[in-house]
């Protein structure tokens, strides 16, 4: 029977972070990490394309929580002990220099994720923290000061304190937590692209705006939810995605998921007017540009042609129609369709590599001082396990490293007295 100090189930971003953090707080204590999968730090190893986006250069834990559609008010305290500017004091004093993107996140200097990974594994290795891979717990107990947890290869291991810090959507951590008495709120994905068949969009894919005003309205108890966004969106084969989409689909998770992914969006495409405010402006344009063809291209070159070309065509102007053809209800069609387009969102899809879940662990089960159960002396929570979930952009890595810092060093403390 194996016996440990610390025994963390989940070998992934948190799971090994906290292991670090619970032995640089305490050199002496017996941490092992049990990873089911066939290594460890694996969604480190493709995060940000293969370069690993650590976290986001966001340095006040008050603004920095508001990239969160889950966790906000949990966090903030958090980040005021641990936060994106302590990862990277952490990460250059131990070797891994990084720099700051004119978007804010933030890469290794490699550029190479494996930089981050030989970095957690020589630390390790160096604190003497052992791991095993391809060893899944089939079953944890909560028993008089100590936790035994029966492994997928048979064996039995006893530990003091466990960290639960299985990857989000993973249903064995899930049920672990449940088996001894934690709510979970059902998982959904959260960071997806909205699956939108519409002609408007068709061979548009690859076009960008710099700036949209979305409003989202999800079908819901009868009525109707709206929620807004705004940032640059792009235009791709399957439909609509960029920031501003994904910005919606983070918080919208969950509605959306009750309503099967069936919504509609509305979209500006130029937010720097309202409908009433472009008539007016296509109406100067129609009296100082009259026999110049319509469809050409937008008036002021704010929007690529080709996506001006197929809103006009949907307002039903024609191709070879000037300005001075056009009747006032001509105008107010194509206003429309420029300041609140309708899209009927019909799927999601998966933004790159990314695979991100709201839902886990209720939050109000957990103390966010040290990440311990409220109910469960003993037992702690870290990374994606937990119901917290951010935007893409470094965000997620950042609440993976914060729980398990505070997680790490509280077992290590408890464990000291």
């Amino acid at each position: 029977m194996e016996t440990c100090d610390i025994a963390i189930i989940g070998g992934g971003a948190a799971g090994f972070f906290a292991a670090l953090a619970a032995a640089e707080q305490r050199a002496s204590l017996r941490i092992l990490i049990l990873e089911k999968g066939t290594q460890p730090l694996a969604k480190v190893r493709i995060s940000g394309g293969g370069r690993c986006n650590v976290t986001y250069a966001c340095f006040d834990p008050a603004e920095l929580v508001l990239y969160y559609p889950r966790g906000e008010q949990e966090l903030r305290g958090a980040f005021a002990r641990f936060q994106p500017k302590d990862m990277l004091t952490w990460l250059a004093a131990h070797g891994v220099p990084t720099y700051i993107q004119a978007d804010g996140r933030v890469f290794p200097r490699s550029d190479d994720s494996q930089s981050v990974i030989d970095c957690f594994i020589n630390e390790a290795r160096r604190l003497g923290i052992s791991w095993l891979t391809h060893c899944g717990v089939n079953a944890l107990k909560a028993e008089a000061g100590f936790f035994t947890l029966s492994l997928a290869n048979g064996d039995i291991c006893r530990a003091k304190r466990v960290l639960l810090a299985g990857g989000g959507g993973s249903a064995s951590a899930y049920r672990l937590a449940a088996g001894l008495g934690h709510t979970i709120v059902p998982p959904v994905p959260s960071l997806f692209t909205f699956a939108i068949r519409d002609a408007r969009l068709e061979g548009l894919m690859g076009i960008s705006t710099p700036e949209v005003d979305l409003v989202l309205k999800v079908p819901w108890q009868g009525r109707e939810k709206k929620l807004t966004a705004s940032g640059p969106l792009l235009i791709t084969h399957w439909g609509l995605s960029g920031p501003a989409v994904l910005r919606l689909s983070a918080w919208g998770a969950r509605l959306l998921a009750e309503s099967s992914y069936q919504a509609r969006l509305q979209v500006n495409w130029l937010p720097q007017f309202n409908g009433e405010q472009y008539f007016d402006e296509l109406d100067r344009v129609k009296a100082n540009q009259s026999r110049q063809p319509a469809i050409a291209s937008e008036p002021a070159g704010r929007l690529p042609r080709r996506l001006w070309q197929a809103l006009a065509a949907a307002a039903g102007i024609m191709e070879s129609q000037a300005w001075v053809d056009i009747p006032k209800v001509g105008l107010r069609r194509l206003a429309e369709q420029v300041t609140r387009s309708a899209f009927e969102i019909q799927g999601k899809g998966l933004f790159k590599e990314e695979f991100v879940t709201c839902g886990g662990v209720s939050l109000k089960e957990v103390d966010f001082r040290t990440m311990q159960s409220r109910t469960i002396p003993g037992l702690f929570f870290a990374g994606e396990i937990l119901d917290i979930d951010g935007l893409t952009g470094g965000f997620n890595f950042q609440a993976a490293w914060t729980t398990a810092w505070l997680a790490g060093r509280a077992m290590a403390v408890e464990l000291e007295t």
